[in-house]
């Protein structure tokens, strides 16, 4: 089966690095300067809202991109 891909451009995202001992989410914040384009497999994609995209990341970590498209034509896309 081939691999779907989707561009996105994306800015500012939030890391999740886990869990702690309260089972709160570790987080870290990324700032940017701009948005950039991304390519991100759909198969990757866990969750969109109209500001984040949920992706998983490396090392079972899971990662919210805010983007800048138009979330009825992501979701367009994803459909």
């Amino acid at each position: 089966m081939k691999e779907k891909f989707i561009e996105l451009t994306v800015g500012n995202h939030i890391v999740v690095h886990g869990y702690d001992d309260q089972n709160k989410e570790i987080t870290e914040e990324i700032i940017v300067k701009k948005f950039s384009k991304k390519i991100v497999n759909i198969s990757r994609i866990k969750s969109v809202s109209e500001t984040y995209i949920l992706t998983d990341y490396i090392d079972d970590r899971w990662i919210y991109w805010e983007y800048k498209e138009d979330f009825n034509e992501v979701k367009k896309q994803l459909l």
